[in-house]
């Protein structure tokens, strides 16, 4: 037994997958699977244990991926965005460098343990953060043909997966998370993986598109890999997704640094968007959640009720009621967290945000609308209440300790 972050967990008595598919909405799958997209899937849910689960809100990548890894939420491991302001330099910075993380990794632990363990991300982005203090390999598909073992623990990534590096705006990026893992599964190069994907596909397609169907029909293909390899496999998803549009399908945003400017001032005030990250032409760093520093003396409670009273805004809270509520470090959020309602996402200022890279009607998360995803394990488990609240970041316990 291992013990990280207050939970103890087994170590793998056979070959165990967990994968966080990103922007995974649950209908994504009931529509593929109903559509007979995804028969291993189909046949997963049939005779496996399929679960809802929330998870940790921010719905944003970082966030979540780390509550995966760790078991825990971000009040415990401390990442609670892609992007944050440091009170400490003044600067808005991302939150990629291991500097940030606060609790031990069950990847790590695993390692140390003697479990064979590996790690495929398919943004660098989450590679540092899902690898650190992990003895094993760690690399991701966008820069896959720079590794090394010195690095990475693995070298000549491109001739193992048989891929090019793919474009990080497509599919591919992802499907090279799956060719990976499967050839590491099954070359017996790890017996514990933990593969997280890109939700390119789910910020363009909706649950039953085409393309979305056809995504989830790859993915089924790698699964039916994954099980004749005898693998446990547990699947979940870092957030949902959805329509974040108008009846004319322009984006439904807030800006709202621009009225904070006419209320309290040009500059008084910061509006900080979590999901802010390099990769801008999936959302425009436009998502359902933010967190605002106000100026020194300012009024709380009213600048509450104020934004509150906007359309479209679902909830606003203190730091201490957003902490508490939401689990999160109250040391590296705002004064208030702003929570948008399901088809609203929040901005800056309108001239901060470049939406030109957007060829499709906005779709994106952050919010609680996005809080439900899939908890899939292919295997019934024992000792489980399927009525209790699940979490996305409960896969590690399912997969590790109650597998029959």
């Amino acid at each position: 037994m291992i013990e990280v972050n207050g939970r103890r967990y087994k170590a793998p008595q056979q070959p165990t997958v967990v994968f966080c598919i990103d922007g995974c909405e649950p209908d994504y799958i009931a529509l593929a699977v109903a559509g007979g997209h995804a028969p291993t899937l189909g046949r997963i849910l049939a005779n496996g244990t399929a679960l809802i689960a929330d998870c940790v809100v921010p719905s944003f990548t970082n966030p979540n991926n780390l509550s995966i890894v760790t078991g825990a939420p971000p009040a415990v491991h401390g990442i609670c965005g892609n992007y944050l302001f440091d009170t400490e330099s003044g600067t808005e910075v991302m939150m990629n460098d291991p500097k940030w993380l606060r609790a031990p990794t069950i990847l790590a632990a695993l390692a140390d343990a003697g479990t064979r363990t590996a790690v495929v991300t398919a943004k660098d982005k989450l590679r540092k953060l899902l690898g650190h203090r992990m003895k094993g390999i760690c690399f991701s598909s966008e820069k896959s043909d720079q590794v090394s073992l010195a690095e990475n623990g693995i070298d000549a990534v491109l001739p193992l997966v048989g891929m090019p590096v793919p474009d990080v705006y497509s599919a591919e990026l992802s499907e090279f998370v799956f060719a990976a893992g499967a050839k590491l599964l099954e070359d017996k190069r790890a017996d514990f993986l933990y593969l997280s994907t890109t939700d390119y596909v789910q910020h363009k397609h909706a649950p039953g598109d085409p393309d979305a169907n056809r995504f989830y029909a790859m993915l089924d293909k790698y699964l039916a890999r994954f099980e004749a390899a005898g693998a446990v496999i547990v699947l979940t998803a870092d957030h949902g997704m959805n329509s974040k549009i108008k009846l004319d399908a322009s984006p439904n945003v807030i800006f709202l640094q621009d009225l904070l400017d006419v209320w309290l001032g040009a500059e008084r005030s910061r509006v900080i968007l979590p999901i802010t990250d390099p990769y801008v032409v999936h959302h425009g760093a436009l998502g359902s959640f933010a967190t605002v520093y106000l100026p020194d003396g300012s009024d709380v409670d009213a600048m509450l009720e104020r934004i509150r009273a906007l359309p479209g805004i679902e909830s606003v809270r203190t730091r201490a009621q957003a902490a508490a509520f939401f689990e999160l470090p109250a040391d590296r959020i705002g004064d208030l967290v702003v929570v948008a309602e399901r088809s609203t996402v929040i901005g800056t200022s309108a001239a901060r945000h470049d939406l030109s890279g957007l060829d499709a009607p906005l779709r994106s998360h952050g919010g609680v609308s996005e809080q439900r995803v899939p908890l899939i394990v292919n295997r019934k488990l024992r000792d489980i209440d399927p009525a209790r609240r699940w979490r996305n970041f409960d896969a590690f316990d399912l997969a590790l300790n109650h597998v029959l």
